[in-house]
């Protein structure tokens, strides 16, 4: 059975983080063994506020010394990074990455970076960034970021469409082989619009915009999850990109039918393995 490491956060309540990522893999065929880089009550779209427990570098270091001595490293066919909130953490990932492809050089590492723009936090996760963030790229094959984690990674401005393609291909210069932007804010014609970038050309697919009064948690660590999954399964990256696009919104439209503040993974946990709808990847460049 293929199998994948994921060190993410993880929510007590609802569907971020590793809450988000096990059990859709797990629905397409793939054993996930989480590692939680930090413990949450519940998401953050909760005007209550969120409880949080901190989890330490060396607790994830601890878990991974567990993990070689069993002599299981060798067996992930994936490596997947999200929500890391210290230097230290970057650092221990980064070794955790480079263990894992020493015992199995085919291991793919997927990396996440969940830079959240938010007041008060934004000059703590740019110097993050420059500090720890800038080495798990380089040694990422799959880099999944939003646009603002994007131009942040490559420390430029994004304004328009051509913006997001150039600054992909300098992420591609650094030396992952795919990129998804999640979410594509500079073209707002009131479709969602998301982007793969490969070193062959650039695909974008756009699909109906849902309106939410309080947006779940989430659909990005799905949106991994998914795609990463689909990879592993086989599927060329343009297809990975077309089945995770068309299966995360499935689940959001089964949340917004539900009128629901969570992410319904669990009531539509059947567009992970066949989705409703068929939106086309557009070939850019």
């Amino acid at each position: 059975m293929k199998s994948v490491l994921s060190i993410q956060s993880h929510v007590v309540y609802g569907h971020a983080g590793n809450s988000s990522m096990v059990f859709p893999m797990q629905r397409m065929g793939i054993d996930v063994s989480p590692i939680y880089t930090a413990h949450y009550s519940n998401g953050s779209h909760y005007e209550q506020g969120v409880a949080c427990s901190p989890i330490s570098a060396d607790n994830i270091r601890q878990l991974i010394h567990g993990l070689d001595n069993i002599e299981q490293l060798s067996q992930f066919d994936a490596v997947i990074s999200g929500y890391l909130s210290t230097t230290d953490q970057c650092h221990a990932v980064a070794e955790t990455v480079n263990k894992v492809k020493l015992l199995n050089p085919n291991a793919m590492y997927v990396y996440e970076p969940e830079m959240l723009d938010t007041e008060g936090q934004c000059d703590d996760l740019k110097a993050r960034a420059k500090e720890g963030s800038f080495k798990l790229l380089t040694i990422a094959d799959v880099f999944v970021p939003s646009q603002y984690e994007l131009a942040q990674c490559v420390g430029m401005k994004i304004n328009s469409l051509y913006d997001v393609i150039t600054a992909c291909k300098k992420v591609l210069d650094y030396g992952p082989k795919l990129v998804l932007v999640k979410h594509v804010h500079t073209l707002s014609d009131g479709q969602f619009t998301t982007l793969l970038a490969t070193r062959k050309g650039c695909y974008v697919l756009q699909r109906p915009y849902l309106e939410f009064a309080k947006p779940p948690s989430g659909a990005g660590e799905l949106t991994t999850a998914v795609f990463t999954a689909s990879l592993i399964n086989q599927l060329s990256p343009v297809e990975a990109f077309k089945h995770a696009a068309n299966a995360v919104y499935g689940v959001l439209e089964v949340t917004h039918e539900s009128n629901a503040r969570e992410l319904e993974i669990i009531n539509a946990q059947y567009e992970m393995v066949e989705p409703t709808h068929n939106f086309i990847p557009k070939r850019l460049a």
